[in-house]
């Protein structure tokens, strides 16, 4: 093939951006940050939707999240409560108040491997406290659960959480083009970030493509927010 043959690579026009996230998943946070920052460099219009790690392992051999009582539950269902009743923002204020940087200082946000307690997240989100009671409660897990089978009919079984559907508003007949993460250790920012954006599309959209992994240097989830603004 010529040079001449091989088409040149275009930036990406608008974008409808759906997330299918777990809140307690650092992963998934940065994930959703660096969607956030991609859209203030390229046309994206962002739309979050709850999945659970919880549910996504129901029936296996072993636990790969750790979690033997059960708590990845509580922050999930709070979130469908808090999408439920007041919507894409609030869902999203909520997410950034689980993985806000503790208040002491230095580097401490880049050790932290969990997320904040969720009745004080809703409180520095500004959301009612009377939603964490959801996290104890089942009243929100059909809603949670057809969320999850969404993103599950995406990539099939057991696609690990986020979950990203891109569709172009232009084209509305054609299906969704669906991936997994990508998956970060650190935030890329400003037109790194929408570079990375391109460069997803470009993969994600290439005919016969299923996987490509890499190997970060710091593995570790970086999630400080530093002042990020929301």
């Amino acid at each position: 093939m010529t040079a001449e043959a091989v088409p040149a690579v275009r930036p990406p026009g608008p974008r409808t951006v759906d997330v299918w996230l777990d809140p307690a998943c650092p992963y998934t946070w940065l994930t959703s940050r660096w969607l956030q920052e991609a859209a203030r460099v390229r046309p994206l219009h962002l739309r979050r939707h709850l999945m659970s790690l919880a549910i996504l392992n129901e029936g296996s051999d072993d636990d790969p999240e750790g979690d033997p009582t059960g708590f990845l539950m509580v922050p999930v269902r709070i979130g469908t409560a808090v999408l439920h009743h007041h919507g894409q923002e609030a869902l999203a204020r909520f997410h950034a108040a689980l993985w806000a940087d503790s208040g002491t200082g230095g580097d401490a946000g880049r050790s932290k491997k969990w997320i904040n307690d969720p009745a004080d997240a809703l409180a520095d989100a500004g959301l009612p406290a009377d939603l964490a009671a959801a996290g104890g409660s089942t009243a929100y897990d059909g809603e949670l659960r057809s969320s999850h089978a969404e993103a599950v009919r995406l990539l099939g079984p057991r696609p690990g959480t986020p979950v990203v559907a891109v569709t172009d508003p232009a084209e509305p007949g054609l299906p969704p083009l669906a991936f997994f993460g990508p998956v970060l250790s650190r935030l890329p920012r400003g037109e790194e970030a929408g570079r990375l954006w391109d460069g997803t599309l470009l993969v994600a959209g290439t005919p016969g493509f299923h996987e490509l992994k890499g190997t970060p240097a710091d593995p570790d989830p970086d999630v400080r927010r530093g002042d990020d603004p929301m």
